[in-house]
């Protein structure tokens, strides 16, 4: 073993470079074969499952004020169970991630994802005939432990499915589609109750466990368990009649190969194990401590300081610049590359909660003034009254940039790099410590956010905020690698090579 790598090391560089020269264009001369309709067709019916996710993300905030308001006192819902109803789903989250990890090498990307739909529509048909809080509360468990596993498997079924030509735009659609779920929450409650807007949610997991029921099982998980021939008419599936799929999966068989079968603890010490850890634990780290659950939790309010008529019809306002951002970024992604929107949505997300900390000073200032002035003479009445709405429109001009920012890059591209970085024995685990990180700084954020803004202020937790965007931007230029047009294979192979001299 090791005499080979040595002669791989000492072997000239121009070989290789000839190497590759010539392994790209065969490459492309199979990818100019491929058709990719049915492909997208499985991308379809695997991203039902992030717009269920949407829908139980976007479900409470149409459902609680309802719920607060309701007149049955075994349903009503006081400040702090309203508060609890929304961050429960947080916490089956966390540990869908963990069981998603587990069942997505033991049953495979397929059937975890099948298996998912299940407590997505038990956890709503527990709320739709909830009689007490508390099978409101296990209704919400149950739909985060669902959104939790999908948030986890639709992104490996995903990266498995797809070419190197297309993954970054399907891959991004997992994102695009919580967003569209989120907004289709968000809209259907202006029309329904609560009960109502829980049986609507249930459509999309019921219609994605009956399409999934036709697609494949990816390629490299069959071929992982030595299934050649299954793995074979998958990709005959995925890529048409035309592609002569035996080369692609004589490619990914090779890699596999060069790799140990299953993961132990010693593997935490290869490169090509630990950096990708590295990276997908702390870009989930930073995408939740971008602050973008605490801008959520936000928008009614600002909207409300800013005199919208209708702040709920503002908040479907904000989720449809996130639908609409999040798509330029599924559109770009192959083009642009996953770094350079990872850096700019830094640098925007930054600055844009740097003057939102800068607007809540002026409004405190304003604050203080005008109750001043109001004590000095009753002239300045109108003044003192104008100056906040003026700057409410400094607060939602940063915040549709914010949103802008985080829709481009922070919000799309961490789960698809979550999906391209891992090797095959350590996708599982690698996947369910990201999306186990994910959800618990979703939570911490969401919970902890209000006693931040008793203890350093409003402005000092958005200039915090606004600090952490700019370490991510550092972190990304530093340590993300770009996996734009590169196979999962030769990502990871940069991870592992990247000890030798």
């Amino acid at each position: 073993m090791q005499g080979d790598t040595m002669d791989h090391e000492t072997r000239p560089l121009l070989v290789n470079d000839e190497q590759t020269e010539e392994d790209r264009s065969e490459q492309d001369y199979y990818l100019d074969k491929v058709k990719n309709g049915k492909l997208y067709m499985a991308t379809f019916a695997a991203v039902l499952g992030p717009l269920s996710f949407g829908f139980v993300l976007g479900y409470s905030s149409p459902a609680i004020p309802e719920l607060c308001r309701i007149q049955d006192p075994r349903l009503q819902l006081s400040k702090d169970e309203a508060s609890w109803f929304g961050a429960v789903v947080t916490i089956g989250a966390a540990l869908g991630g963990l069981l998603g990890g587990w069942i997505v090498e033991k049953i495979g990307r397929k059937l975890s994802l099948m298996f998912c739909a299940i407590p997505f529509i038990f956890g709503f048909t527990i709320i739709i005939a909830a009689q007490n809080h508390w099978m409101l509360y296990v209704g919400r468990v149950l739909t985060g432990l669902a959104s939790g596993v999908t948030s986890l498997v639709v992104p490996l079924y995903i990266s498995e499915m797809a070419h190197e030509r297309v993954r970054g735009t399907l891959g991004s659609c997992v994102q695009l589609m919580v967003v569209i779920g989120i907004m289709g929450a968000y809209i259907t409650g202006l029309f329904l109750d609560w009960r109502w807007l829980a049986i609507t949610s249930s459509i999309p997991p019921t219609l994605m466990l009956v399409f999934m029921c036709f697609m494949p099982e990816t390629p490299r998980f069959l071929l992982s368990q030595g299934k050649r021939r299954e793995a074979e008419e998958a990709l005959r599936f995925l890529r048409g009649p035309d592609a002569p799929v035996e080369w692609e999966c004589a490619r990914i068989e090779e890699a596999y190969k060069n790799e140990e079968q299953s993961f132990s603890l010693a593997d935490l010490k290869d490169p090509g194990v630990y950096k990708p850890l590295g990276v997908g634990i702390m870009m989930m780290l930073f995408q939740q401590f971008t602050g973008i659950n605490a801008i959520m939790f936000y928008a009614e309010t600002i909207f409300e300081q800013a005199h919208f008529k209708s702040s709920d019809v503002a908040t479907v306002i904000v989720a449809a610049t996130q639908v609409f951002f999040t798509a330029v970024a599924a559109v770009i992604m192959d083009k642009a590359g996953r770094k350079v929107l990872l850096i700019l949505s830094g640098v925007t997300m930054c600055v844009s909660e740097a003057v939102f900390g800068v607007y809540f000073k002026l409004t405190v200032m304003k604050h203080n003034n005008s109750s001043l002035t109001s004590l000095l003479t009753d002239a300045q009445g109108p003044l003192a009254e104008q100056s906040p709405t003026d700057l409410t429109w400094l607060a939602v001009g940063s915040m549709g940039l914010f949103i802008t920012g985080f829709a481009l890059g922070w919000g799309p591209t961490p789960w698809l790099v979550m999906s391209e970085i891992f090797p095959t024995r350590v996708r599982g685990m690698g996947s369910a410590l990201c999306v186990l990180t994910n959800w618990t700084c979703a939570f911490i954020v969401t919970k902890t956010f209000q006693n931040l803004m008793d203890a350093i202020t409003s402005a000092g937790t958005f200039w915090m905020f606004s600090g952490l965007c700019a370490l991510n931007v550092i972190f990304t230029a530093l340590f993300v690698p770009e996996t734009k047009g590169k196979t999962l294979e030769e990502i990871q192979a940069r991870f592992k090579g990247t000890h030798r001299r």
